[in-house]
């Protein structure tokens, strides 16, 4: 499975879905964009395209286009709180550096 959620991530994630109340899942993805060369992306989907992958984490529908698998293989998507912060925070085994600000990595 190219992608895991924690079941804080899954939860949040679900909620969202449920208040949507339509489409296929969520998706995953990378773009090239921020200091550091790739920032992810994550919206919601409708409907599956060509080269997308759907893989089914706890019921969740995670759709991920084929360029953006190789570097998110082994991912966990995780839903943290800190302090007054909270959102989904990437942890990536293939990121080799992050920019200052978190936004965009590099592989």
């Amino acid at each position: 499975m190219a992608v895991t959620m924690t079941e804080a991530a899954a939860s949040h994630v679900r909620s969202f879905l449920e208040n949507r109340g339509t489409g296929l899942g969520l998706r995953l993805g990378v773009r090239t964009s921020g200091c550091s060369g790739l920032a992810y992306v994550m919206e919601f989907v409708d409907e599956k395209n060509i080269d997308d992958e759907v893989f089914d984490i706890d019921g969740i529908n995670i759709v991920i286009d084929a360029k953006s698998v190789v570097y998110l293989q082994g991912t966990e998507l995780d839903y943290v709180k800190e302090g007054l912060n909270e959102g989904f925070k990437f942890s990536n085994p293939n990121a080799n550096g992050e920019c200052g600000c978190g936004e965009s990595f590099t592989v």
